[in-house]
């Protein structure tokens, strides 16, 4: 997938209410759900043992954290969505709201549709855009996660 380029931040206007770019997929391996384990503590059975959630879990196999799944936003926005010029800065200003809505099994592929919801200018060198984030497993009916996305870009 080719990135949406937009020559300014205010080019992010065109696509309010649009689809502005939807990402390649990336594989959610069983060694990236362990790493993130080991780097939140959060090690539940869930997530790392493979033959008890073969027993037990609804989903026959582990799973991948949500918060995973949500961290992998910033990795597909930067895929996503490249602004060639006037752009100092991109922060990461916060989320709305997020819904984890289905599991991403280990070693699914997911993807990313992007959504600008609403474009705002602060003050003379600043915007703040809203995305709609869905990611979607491969084969999946339902989104994985669906999240408001929120960025601040500085001229």
């Amino acid at each position: 997938m080719a990135a949406t380029i937009l020559e300014s931040v205010g080019a992010t206007k065109d696509f309010v209410g649009r689809e502005i770019a939807v990402t390649d997929w990336l594989t959610v391996t069983q060694e990236r759900i362990n790493l993130f384990a080991e780097a939140t503590e959060d090690r539940q059975w869930i997530h790392l043992d493979r033959e008890r959630a073969a027993k037990e879990s609804p989903f026959k196999t582990t799973i991948a954290h949500g918060f995973l799944t949500l961290s992998l936003v910033a990795h597909f926005m930067q895929q996503a969505i490249k602004v060639q010029g006037g752009l100092r800065l991109a922060v990461n200003y916060g989320l709305n709201r997020v819904r984890f809505t289905a599991p991403v099994r280990s070693g699914a592929r997911i993807r990313a549709r992007i959504v600008v919801l609403s474009f705002k200018e602060i003050g003379g060198d600043a915007a703040e855009v809203n995305y709609t984030v869905t990611i979607e497993a491969e084969g999946s009916e339902k989104p994985c996660c669906v999240a408001e996305s929120i960025v601040r870009y500085y001229r």
